[in-house]
């Protein structure tokens, strides 16, 4: 008649089972594919824009927390489980491993040998002092020292390598929890914002996504220069980078160009290059020819400015392109109250064909920009750097690793010595036949000879 479980007996093999590992890993998954195709932390008006929702949509999702995933009670829960399951397994089984590691089995018995999918036997001639001498120097030699047991005029040994192995997958285990945890240090004590900062300009504060309070830096940073140059003959960015400056009380701490993948950190902070945009009008510089004079003048000035002109006109910039139709920066103008028209840096005799009364060609155009920052602050990073430099440990340690062992038995019979040897690894199976073939040849030369 078996016995009626408790119910905490029953609690712990809930936690205990597989299925409840599989089950919540696949949710773990699920949702993090959920919280990888809807952005996160993105604001109302965003969500219902981009995806096309209703208001009361948009508040029923909210409310579940679908818009910070990361940071939901029930996404944190999914973890929790998974973590106790994770521990409740390790420790339903660390007890047994750690007996087969700190006491093994010295004396193999027949019913051992019957176990064994790798065995052999030896008739050896000698003593059994001497055929044990020649088998000790034998694993010593091939394998591992062996320890000897003599029992019922018989002798045993018993011969281990890679016992440690068997802990691998605890240290696997083990590099989980601790990258759970880094990942949960980062989501509490941690953020991820934006900020722009204008040429020459400094900020003492960042705004979280969708946040609606700005969070204080502590010190200031400051972008003195901000570049950015474009493939050839296109308008595509090819590469942009910011000189950004760390002052606290008005002292220039750190300086540092940052491009894509070459952040500034400080205090704990990354600041990563993003995004740029430009601010404010252009500053343009054109030369002007007077056709009927030859007359020649520079003129300088703001977009939409009218830069005045001998002859009591004006110049009027309108617009600029980086790359107009591939054929570099250009600028749209226009004098006095005549039709807008295209002048080209890279071709300054372009407007000589338009006729009129003024020639015009585009010196040099400045723009201002912005740079912007993405904003990162991950306590929990060098947590979850070690739990992957365990994991990649443990991986090794229970993938490439095993467990062997090797049995002997040595007595006297009718005919000679009679030597049995056995053995057997917890991984890696192949491997291990191979080796204890080797093995086998070794014996049999040893005790022939």
């Amino acid at each position: 008649m078996s016995k009626e479980k408790s119910f905490t007996d029953e609690l712990w093999d809930f936690f205990c089972s597989l299925k409840l590992a599989i089950i919540t890993l696949i949710l773990l998954a699920t949702t993090s594919i959920i919280g990888t195709v809807i952005e996160q932390n993105k604001s109302p008006q965003e969500y219902m824009q981009n995806y096309g929702m209703s208001e009361s949509t948009y508040k029923a999702l909210d409310t579940l927390q679908f818009f910070d995933m990361y940071h939901s009670y029930w996404f944190l829960s999914l973890m929790g489980i998974f973590a106790v399951n994770l521990i409740c397994c390790s420790i339903k089984r660390l007890p047994r491993i750690i007996k087969i590691v700190r006491e093994p089995t010295l004396v193999a018995d027949d019913n051992l040998f019957r176990t064994f999918s790798n065995k052999g036997e030896v008739v050896a001639e000698g003593t059994i002092e001497s055929v044990r001498d020649k088998v000790v120097a034998l694993l010593g030699s091939k394998f591992a020292a062996p320890v000897v047991t003599e029992q019922d005029d018989k002798v045993y040994l018993f011969s281990q390598k890679g016992k440690l192995s068997r802990f691998g997958v605890y240290v696997t285990h083990s590099s989980i929890l601790i990258i759970f945890l880094g990942a949960m240090i980062g989501n509490i004590w941690g953020f991820k914002a934006y900020i722009n900062i204008v040429e020459g300009k400094s900020v003492d504060a960042v705004w979280p996504r969708a946040g609606q309070t700005p969070i204080p830096l502590g010190f200031e940073v400051r972008c003195d220069n901000f570049e950015v140059t474009f493939y050839e003959g296109g308008g595509r960015p090819k590469d942009f980078t910011s000189d950004l400056v760390v002052l606290e009380n008005g002292k220039e701490i750190l300086k540092k160009t940052i491009e894509v993948n070459d952040p500034l950190s400080y205090k704990g902070l990354t600041f990563y290059q993003s995004s740029y945009g430009p601010t404010g009008d252009p500053v343009y510089s054109f030369r002007v020819k007077n056709r009927e004079t030859g007359e020649t003048v520079t003129v300088k000035g703001a977009q939409g400015k009218r830069l005045a002109l001998p002859g009591g006109t004006a110049l009027t910039p309108l617009g600029y392109a980086e790359s107009y139709q591939n054929f570099g920066p250009a600028a749209q103008v226009k004098i006095g109250t005549g039709a807008p028209f295209i002048v080209m840096k890279n071709y300054p005799q372009f407007d000589e064909k338009r006729g009129g009364a003024y020639s015009v060609s585009l010196l040099e155009a400045t723009q201002s920009y912005y740079t912007g920052l993405q904003v990162a602050k991950d306590p929990g990073v060098w947590v979850v750097w070690l739990g992957c430099l365990l994991m990649v440990l443990g991986s090794c340690g229970a993938f490439f690793l095993s467990h062997r062992r090797i049995w002997v038995s040595i007595e006297q019979l009718d005919k000679g010595i009679g030597v049995k040897f056995g053995g057997n690894a917890h991984r890696n199976q192949p491997g291990f036949v191979l080796s204890f073939d080797e093995l086998t040849k070794d014996f049999n030369d040893t005790l022939s000879s």
